[in-house]
């Protein structure tokens, strides 16, 4: 009886050693707390809020054999985004389709890693002002005597970062030849010049 008596605290004795080792049993709750996900914050760096991106920014570079440049803006106005662009190296006198493309790649030379015409709504090609048109596509760009062209217009079919058509990290093309509103591209011959469109450095700060 004794000896039986002995291996019962002997074993009890290993049981408390065994729990003092691992730390315990775990507190009620915990397992589950500690298995939980992580919550998630729709919050930048330091706890602040997201900021809006309001205003996108595209510096143009010429193509292989080309001399065009320039730079396009892109602010949100409402639902509508302005954009105004002043690009240089054209021809005296010509005209230039001006269009927004799929990808925001422009490592190959002739700019055709940009893909096609931005076109998430499947519309047939057309020419501003009419809605029902490739999304971003701004018609032609008009140089002067000396090569430049300055070009500003208000459109609808697009947001910079919002859920109409964005076009934030997309890029932006400008053909040799006049885009004369045929099917399915508009004829505007190869491309001249490419850029990416990023956010601008005035992005809107959030409110504190």
């Amino acid at each position: 009886m004794m000896l039986n008596m002995g291996r019962r605290h002997a074993l009890m004795g290993l049981v408390m050693m065994s729990l003092v080792a691992c730390g315990g049993p775990p507190a009620p709750g915990k397992a589950a707390k500690d298995k939980a996900p992580p919550k998630k914050h729709a919050k930048g760096e330091h706890g602040h809020p997201m900021p809006k991106v309001t205003e996108a920014v595209c510096y143009l570079k010429p193509t292989e054999g080309s001399k065009v440049s320039g730079v396009v803006r892109f602010t949100q106005e409402g639902h509508d985004v302005k954009v105004m662009a002043h690009v240089e190296g054209l021809k005296p006198d010509s005209k230039h389709g001006f269009h927004i493309h799929e990808f925001g790649d422009c490592s190959a030379p002739d700019g055709t890693s940009a893909g096609g015409h931005y076109n998430p709504e499947g519309h047939p090609h057309g020419l501003p002002p009419s809605p029902m048109r490739h999304a971003g596509s701004f018609g032609n760009l008009v140089a002067n005597a000396k090569g430049v062209a300055d070009f500003e217009m208000v459109d609808t079919t697009i947001s910079i970062a919002g859920m109409k058509n964005p076009i934030l990290g997309r890029s932006v093309i400008v053909h040799r030849d006049a885009d004369d509103g045929g099917q399915p591209t508009g004829n505007a011959g190869p491309r001249v010049a490419c850029g990416l469109i990023g956010a601008a450095k005035s992005v809107a700060k959030p409110k504190e």
